[in-house]
């Protein structure tokens, strides 16, 4: 009986959090792009490391804003590629290439966008990543919202681009979900999460805080952790920008081994949040999860178990659809909704084996290892 109050006092405060994070994404206008005369100028800062198949994409797409192309500049930093990464980029007209000559770091991301925001000529940085694709309107509405707003930072939505694969759909599904939680959490500053592929930021916030420097000894956090720096420098600087003329496409892992990689990356960044706030909330995440392992081998003794696993698998999932409605609806991936109850026994697997190991020293990232 303790190991069952157990898992619905668990759910009944996961069921509270995820209503609070549909409401909140719910509660975010949808920003439209207004017609006007923009006077923002932009250094799109792009580290890459062996992006020979994406580099090219990501500059034509660049290439084909429509934001005036007097207003941004375009630096690529190649991060020690081994490929044709640096040739494709420098053959672009009015492109900024540099080359990253440091070695032995533990996050070379971070040192490329240090080096490529020192060379930056203007003030308002933008940053994605090589394997990404921004509509055409991407640095328009970045410029539009930040002139609103007053912006100091801008988190912005990413989408998953996916093949019919069971990774790839999979991965399309997960992020989605992640993205609308991250909407939520910077719209409530909460300031749990953004995405580096499409972040935004004043070079005067980003030297305010003194840049990655106390969270430039790991290999993530080029994202949030400097969010919640800049945050915690100027409250109220921070906003999100919810518009479909913003979203950033960006690929999907192409491996169940850089799948889980990556959220390993991810998960390890949990160590260095300054916000507090968010360890109680990333606790109750993962107990939750786990309860669904428990609750497998309790059975073995009480089959009982088995039945409340199967209770548990269904509330799940229906406390979690609203937020995946209103997702998929924004992300105009509808589809996922029909595979949503079957996809929860990977989501919890890879819950609890990513945070576990997201703990753990080392991992592999980009063919280095790096912790």
């Amino acid at each position: 009986m303790i190991l069952l109050l157990l898992v619905i006092l668990l759910f009944c405060c996961y069921a509270v959090l995820l209503i609070y994070y549909w409401y909140g994404w719910v509660s975010i206008p949808v920003d439209k792009l207004r017609v006007g005369s923009p006077v923002t100028k932009i250094s799109v800062i792009i580290p890459a490391r062996n992006e020979e198949e994406n580099i090219g994409k990501l500059l034509k797409a660049l290439a084909d804003q429509t934001y005036p192309r007097h207003l941004f500049e375009v630096v690529v930093i190649d991060d020690h590629s081994t490929d044709a990464t640096a040739s494709i980029a420098g053959g672009f007209p009015g492109i900024r290439l540099m080359q990253l000559k440091e070695d032995g770091l533990n996050s070379y991301k971070k040192k490329a966008i240090e080096k490529g925001i020192g060379a930056a000529l203007h003030d308002w940085i933008v940053t994605t990543d090589a394997d990404c694709l921004p509509g055409p309107n991407w640095l328009s509405s970045i410029a539009a919202f930040k002139e609103e707003k007053n912006a100091l930072f801008i988190a912005a939505p990413v989408s998953i681009a996916c093949n019919a694969t069971l990774l790839q759909v999979f991965q399309a599904m997960d992020f989605m979900i992640l993205q609308a939680i991250t909407g939520a959490a910077v719209y409530k500053k909460v300031l749990s999460m953004c995405n580096g592929a499409n972040i935004s930021y004043a070079k005067k916030a980003f030297y305010g805080v003194n840049g990655f420097d106390g969270i430039d000894n790991i290999a993530s956090g080029d994202d949030m952790l400097l969010m919640h720096k800049i945050s915690k420098q100027f409250p109220g600087g921070i906003h999100y920008l919810k518009s479909e003329e913003a979203i950033v496409s960006t690929q999907a892992m192409k491996s169940w081994k850089t799948f889980f990689n990556q959220r390993i990356r991810w998960a390890s960044k949990a160590r260095k949040y300054e916000d507090k706030r968010m360890l109680p909330v990333l606790l109750l995440v993962y107990l939750f999860n786990a309860s669904f392992l428990v609750l497998l081998v309790a059975g073995c003794w009480y089959s009982f178990y088995w039945y409340i696993f199967l209770v548990l698998w269904a509330a799940k999932t229906l406390v979690e659809i609203p937020l995946c409605w209103s997702a998929a609806n924004f992300f105009d991936k509808k589809w996922a909704l029909k595979l949503f109850f079957f996809f929860q026994p990977l989501h919890i697997f890879y819950t609890i084996i990513s945070g576990l190991l997201g703990q753990k020293r080392n991992y592999e990232w980009k063919g280095r290892k790096v912790k």
